[in-house]
C-alpha cells in the first residue's frame, strides 16, 4: 500500500510541474493574433520565393530570405548547414506540351522534376505502353513485373512519346474536397490502436508484403530502418523508369497521376536525380481528361500527336543539400534546447504553400513571437528548416545523425544529452486539434496541461497513435521526443498536396495565426520547464 501511494505522489509531482502561465499566454496569444506576419511570410515565401525544389537556386534564394528574416528579428546564429551531397541542380525555365494532330491542343501540363530537356519542339506519334508495376506490391513483386516490361518493349519505343499509364475516367468526387475534423472524428483519433507488433527486418524483401489496399497500415508499422529503405525504393523505381525510356531513346514520357481529378496536376520526380544516374528523358504529367481523350484516340486508331518542349537547367555535378538554423539563447540553461521545425523544400509544380511553406511560416512567425515579447526562457530555442523532406527526410535525418546519434548505431553525442524535444508542423494550412503523442504515455499530462488554454480555438485531441511521413520521425529514431501536431484536413489532401494548386490561396490565415499561438505557447512552457521532457529508452541499434 505505501508503495502505491508513493507512486501516486511522484505521479501528481511530476504532473504539478506543468502549469500554464495564464498571463504569458494571453500575450502570445495577442501577438499571434493582433500582430500577426505570418500570411506575410507565406506570401513571400510562395508568391516571390516559390517553388523551392531541394538542390535548385530557388531553394537557396528562399532559404537566403528566409535568414534574412530571422535576422532581422533578432534570432541568433542563423546559418545554412550543408549536409549531402544531395543530388543534381534543377530548375525549370521553358515548358509546352501541344497536341497537333487530330486536331491542335494546348494541354494542360508539367513535367517532373529532374527531366531532361530537349533540343527545341519535339513532335512525335504516340505508343500506349502503360507500366502497371508498382512498389507498393513489394520489391519482389515489383523486380518481376519490371524485367517483364522491359522485356516487352525493349526495341519498340525509339523516336516516340510513350504514354505509361492505364487510362481511368476519374471517380466522381462525392466527399467533400474541403473539411475540419468533426468531434466524433477526434474523439476516434484518441483512441489507442489495437496492439500490433512492429514489423522488423534487415530488408524490406523478408517482409510480407499486404494487398496494396492496406499499404498505409503495413507501413506505418515499419521500423525506421525499413522506411529509410522503403523511401530508396521509391527512388529507384523512379530512376529505373527514367533510365530504360532514355536507353529506347524515347521523345518524350507522358502520364497522368492517379490522384488527378477535376484538371488538376500532380507531380513529384521523373527518375534519377544523382549525377551518377542515367537522366529521364523529358516527362509530362498531363490532366486525366485530357489523357483520356489522347487514350482514346489511341484505341480508336485515329492518328495522334503531339508537340513537347522542356528547357531545364541542370547542374553536371551534385550539389549539397541545405538545413536553415537560428536559435534563441535560453538563461540558466542554455546548455539545454528545444527545436522547432518545418521542411522547407517544396515540389516545382505550385509554389509550395501549403507544403510546406505554412508549416515554415509558423514556425518563422512562432521565432518572431518570442523575440517580440522578449520572453525569457531558461532553454535555447532553436528553429530548423529542412530540405530534401520530399525526397525521404534527408535534412533531417542528416541533421539528427550529425547533432545527436546515429540511428543505425544509436552511439549519441554529448547533444543528446541536452535535448528537450521537438514540435514539426506539415500537414497543410489547417489549424491545429491536438497532437499525436508517437506511443509516448508520459507526455499525455503534459500536453493536457499545456493545450488547456487552447479547448476554445478546437485544440482538444491527444493521441497516442503514431503519425509518419514528416520530419519528427527523424528525432525519435534516436529515442528524442517529437512530436506533429493534429491539423485540420482542408483541401490539403484533396486538391493542394504536390499538386499545381498548392498556392496561397489556399492558406487560412486564421489556422496559421491559430497554430503560430499554440507552438509559441508549447514552446515557451518546454523552455521554462523544470526538467527536460520525459524519453522513452534509446532504441535498439538499426
Amino acid at each position: 500500500m505505501k508503495k502505491a501511494v508513493l507512486l501516486v505522489v511522484l505521479s501528481l509531482a511530476a504532473f504539478g510541474q506543468d502549469r500554464v502561465d495564464l498571463q504569458i499566454v494571453d500575450r502570445i496569444k495577442a501577438e499571434a493574433f493582433d500582430r500577426s506576419e505570418v500570411m506575410e511570410t507565406l506570401r513571400n515565401l510562395s508568391d516571390v520565393h516559390g517553388p523551392r525544389l531541394t538542390g535548385s537556386p530557388g531553394f537557396e534564394d528562399a532559404a537566403k530570405w528566409a535568414m534574412g528574416e530571422l535576422t532581422g528579428y533578432g534570432v541568433d546564429k542563423v546559418h545554412l548547414e550543408k549536409w549531402g551531397p544531395f543530388g543534381r541542380a534543377w530548375t525549370l525555365e521553358q515548358s509546352s506540351l501541344e497536341m497537333v494532330e487530330p486536331r491542335y491542343s494546348q494541354l494542360t501540363a508539367v513535367p517532373l522534376a529532374w527531366s531532361s530537356s530537349t533540343n527545341g519542339p519535339v513532335t512525335a506519334e504516340l505508343t500506349l505502353a502503360p507500366v502497371t508495376v508498382s512498389f507498393i506490391e513489394g520489391p519482389k513483386k515489383y523486380q518481376e513485373a519490371w524485367q517483364a516490361y522491359q522485356a516487352a518493349w525493349t526495341g519498340k519505343l525509339r523516336g516516340k512519346i510513350v504514354l505509361i499509364t492505364v487510362p481511368k475516367v476519374p471517380a466522381q468526387q462525392t466527399r467533400p474536397q474541403f473539411r475540419r475534423y468533426t468531434d466524433a472524428e477526434l474523439a476516434d483519433l484518441e483512441k489507442a490502436p489495437d496492439p500490433a507488433a512492429k514489423l522488423t527486418a534487415k530488408k524490406l524483401e523478408d517482409l510480407e508484403w499486404p494487398d496494396p489496399a492496406d499499404t498505409g497500415k503495413f507501413f506505418n508499422s515499419l521500423s525506421n530502418n525499413l522506411m529509410e529503405q522503403i523511401y530508396d525504393l521509391y527512388d529507384q523505381v523512379a530512376a529505373d523508369r527514367g533510365a530504360f525510356f532514355a536507353r529506347e531513346g524515347v521523345a518524350g514520357v507522358v502520364l497522368e497521376d492517379t490522384r488527378a481529378h477535376e484538371g488538376l496536376l500532380f507531380a513529384e520526380a521523373a527518375g534519377a536525380f544523382k549525377s551518377g544516374g542515367t537522366p529521364a528523358p523529358p516527362t509530362f504529367v498531363v490532366t486525366a481528361e485530357q489523357y483520356n481523350r489522347i487514350a482514346r484516340l489511341l484505341e480508336k486508331k485515329s492518328p495522334v500527336s503531339l508537340r513537347l518542349s522542356l528547357k531545364a537547367a541542370t547542374s553536371d555535378r551534385d550539389v549539397d543539400g541545405l538545413n536553415i538554423i537560428g536559435e534563441i539563447p535560453g538563461g540558466a540553461k542554455r546548455d539545454e534546447t528545444v527545436m522547432i521545425g518545418a521542411h522547407f523544400d517544396s515540389w516545382h509544380t505550385g509554389t509550395g504553400a501549403t507544403d510546406n511553406g505554412a508549416g515554415s511560416a509558423v514556425m518563422i512567425e512562432v521565432m518572431r513571437i518570442l523575440k517580440a515579447l522578449n520572453l525569457k526562457m531558461d532553454r535555447t530555442v532553436r528553429i530548423g528548416l529542412w530540405g530534401g523532406e520530399e525526397e525521404g527526410l534527408f535534412g533531417s535525418r542528416a541533421y539528427v545523425k550529425e547533432h545527436f546519434a546515429d540511428p543505425r548505431t544509436q552511439r549519441v553525442t554529448s547533444e543528446h544529452a541536452k535535448f528537450s524535444g521537438y514540435f514539426n508542423l506539415d500537414n497543410g494550412s489547417g489549424k491545429i486539434r491536438g497532437v499525436y503523442l508517437q506511443g509516448h504515455e508520459a507526455m499525455r499530462p503534459v500536453f493536457q496541461t499545456w493545450l488547456a488554454p487552447f479547448r476554445d480555438l478546437g485544440v482538444t485531441a491527444i493521441s497516442i497513435r503514431d503519425t509518419g511521413g514528416t520530419d519528427h520521425l527523424s528525432f525519435a529514431a534516436v529515442g528524442l521526443p517529437g512530436f506533429q501536431f493534429i491539423q485540420d484536413p482542408l483541401d490539403y489532401g484533396t486538391i493542394t498536396h504536390h499538386s499545381d494548386m498548392d498556392t496561397w490561396d489556399h492558406a487560412v490565415p486564421e489556422d496559421l495565426m491559430q497554430a503560430s499561438a499554440v507552438i509559441a505557447t508549447l514552446v515557451y512552457e518546454a523552455a521554462v520547464r523544470q526538467d527536460m521532457l520525459p524519453r522513452r529508452e534509446l532504441p535498439k541499434p538499426e
